[in-house]
């Protein structure tokens, strides 16, 4: 005889909203200062001169200016380059 009772499986319980994650403001828009200009999960891209990075690693502008993209090498904890790309506001 089995001691626990048999485990069913749900199967309509993945019903998230996207996160409406990306790119807000691309290379060459006039921002002002705090706007958002990327949303994303984790440090894929940088903040550079005239931005900062808010707690959830959304980019904002620091100052008003013009967005353009560059690609940079992060160094790791490990010694090792990664290519990233660093958001700038000119």
């Amino acid at each position: 005889m089995s001691h626990v009772k048999a485990g069913g499986s749900s199967k309509n319980i993945h019903n998230n909203a996207g996160a409406r994650l990306g790119v807000k403001r691309f290379g060459g828009q006039k921002v002002s200062e705090g706007e958002v200009l990327v949303r994303q999960t984790g440090s894929t891209k940088v903040a550079g001169p005239g931005t900062f990075m808010s707690r959830n690693f959304t980019i904002h502008a620091a100052q008003d200016g013009t967005v353009a993209f560059k690609k940079v090498k992060v160094r790791r904890f490990t010694g090792k380059t990664a290519p990233r790309t660093q958001v700038v506001v000119e």
